[in-house]
């Protein structure tokens, strides 16, 4: 059996692609045989398969909430999975109007589909995919696996979920986009990893200047995002075994280094870091990446 193992997929905030290293919000998590996907932001087709998954295993999937950079390849992701010989159920599971999305999908697939299906006799996509809608609480519990949700603070977006994963005495929790949001601390008490988002203080006026977007911006990350400070402090709060900075803002100016990420969580945690970076893979019990 595979290891367990969390995979960051993409690690930078916000849609906009600017390097190739830097993709859009997406990770893998590999636990109890079970393989789940959470958020397909934009390169998570390509980014699973570099790291070496099989898309034809694809098992369950994840979206916190329905901005973009968490939810633009979804379609695509399952699509294409089901192109290279995905034959199996896959769940997704999603806030309110993921089934929106995902008939919006459907329908503007509709010619491929229906010809792929009458030419080459595969299964009707909409016949592999079990969509769930779910709200703060309990979201799936099945083979091993138990998958809760808290709803955080992320503006304006109401329906915004941080998700824990729960199997083998094992435990990962998705910070989702919030602000410094404390009850996400009881929420994350004594997980294994927290994967929380990240701003960096000194990286808000350089995305302001850059996107030309002035007050309207630099209010939204400050309302909408928890400083790398912020993030540490919750680790600490909640007891966690190792924490990883994900989502995070910004992740591709080459003007910002790990070691100023790093030195903004020093004064708030002293234990086991990673500063997020597609591709990264960490093994479930190890508190090491790979880099």
């Amino acid at each position: 059996m595979t290891p367990d193992r969390l995979v960051l997929l993409g690690c930078k905030g916000g849609p906009a692609v600017r390097q190739a290293e830097a993709l859009p919000t997406s990770t893998l998590l590999e636990i109890a045989g079970r393989k789940a996907v959470i958020d397909c932001g934009l390169g998570v087709t390509r980014s699973l398969v570099a790291a070496g998954f099989d898309l034809r295993a694809l098992d369950l999937v994840f979206i916190t909430h329905l901005h973009s950079d968490h939810v633009l390849e979804l379609g695509a992701l399952i699509h294409t999975a089901w192109t290279t010989g995905l034959a199996r159920p896959v769940t997704v599971c999603g806030p309110p109007g993921i089934g929106a999305y995902w008939q919006g999908f459907l329908a503007a697939m509709a010619f491929d589909n229906q010809i792929r299906v009458a030419d080459e006799g595969r299964t009707p996509l909409d016949r592999l995919v079990r969509l769930e809608t779910y709200g703060e609480g309990l979201v799936l519990a099945a083979d091993g696996l138990r998958v809760t949700a808290l709803r955080v603070a992320h503006p304006p977006v109401t329906d915004c979920f941080a998700l824990r994963l729960d199997a083998d005495a094992r435990s990962v929790v998705v910070s989702s986009d919030t602000a410094h949001f404390p009850p996400l601390a009881d929420f994350a008490r004594g997980a294994d990893i927290l994967l929380h988002e990240a701003l960096l203080t000194a990286g808000i006026e350089p995305i302001v200047a850059s996107t030309g977007l002035g007050d309207r911006l630099r209010a939204h990350l400050r309302a909408s995002h928890t400083t790398a400070a912020d993030a540490a402090r919750i680790a600490t709060a909640a007891g966690v075994g190792h924490l990883v900075l994900h989502h995070l803002i910004p992740a591709d100016n080459p003007a910002f280094a790990e070691a100023d990420w790093r030195a903004e969580v020093a004064p708030h945690w002293d234990g086991p870091l990673t500063i997020g970076r597609d591709g990264v893979e960490i093994r479930l019990g190890s508190g090491e990446d790979n880099r």
